[in-house]
């Protein structure tokens, strides 16, 4: 497929999803909510005043940072114009939603101290424009928090880009490839950017902190 038929599987996938994705019939997206306590943790690390949640869906991350940190800035930028919608809807102060392409942040350069990106980079057909897009966009010492479902057994990892992938693309959803460690890597260095922390945890996800220097 093509990185436009991607995109597309994407934004009809998450049109169909937005207005289930935070309730109790979540269904797969349900594991996605594993992931807002360890980059709670992550943030809580090192102060920040502007966040950008790459991916952002219906905002459940930004909903829960607003009310942790009512002082600092969010942006959320989400490719599916129905999920920036019920992102809007919850009215955060402090927050604005952007409809645009985490491959090309619509932003200027330096505009952020910290970028979040949750269960979101593996529905990107080009991963090294999004991590162009964040060396450009983060401020001098910011970084990058990103979280994906992988696997570090290649067995595992193998089976789940050549078969479940391609199945999970023909039932409409736009999964592109499971990040690896040797992915990242490379489109940090591509980028410019240091690879701080890249490690596996439990439930098959990958935690990463990303910066630049």
């Amino acid at each position: 497929m093509t990185d436009e038929q991607y995109k597309k599987l994407s934004i009809d996938e998450f049109t169909k999803a937005a207005a289930k994705y935070e309730g109790n019939h979540a269904g797969i997206y349900e594991m996605c909510k594993k992931d807002y306590p360890e980059i709670l943790e992550e943030l809580e690390q090192e102060p920040f005043q502007n966040l950008l949640d790459a991916g952002c869906g219906p905002a459940p991350m930004i909903s829960l940072l607003a009310e942790k940190y009512p002082d600092c800035h969010y942006t959320g930028l989400d490719l599916t114009p129905a999920m920036i919608e019920q992102a809007k809807r919850k009215n955060i102060p402090n927050a604005v939603f952007v409809v645009g392409d985490c491959e090309n942040f619509p932003f200027e350069e330096n505009s952020f101290d910290a970028i979040i990106c949750s269960s979101s980079f593996h529905h990107y057909p080009n991963p090294q424009a999004f991590f162009n897009s964040v060396k450009r966009c983060l401020r001098p010492g910011g970084r990058l928090i990103l979280r994906d479902l992988t696997s570090e057994n290649k067995l595992v990892l193998w089976f789940m880009d050549k078969i479940e992938l391609p199945l999970a693309n023909l039932c409409g959803h736009g999964d592109v490839t499971l990040p690896t460690k040797e992915l990242i890597a490379e489109c940090c260095k591509n980028a410019g950017l240091t690879l701080e922390k890249m490690e596996f945890r439990k439930g098959m996800r990958m935690h990463c902190v990303v910066r630049k220097k």
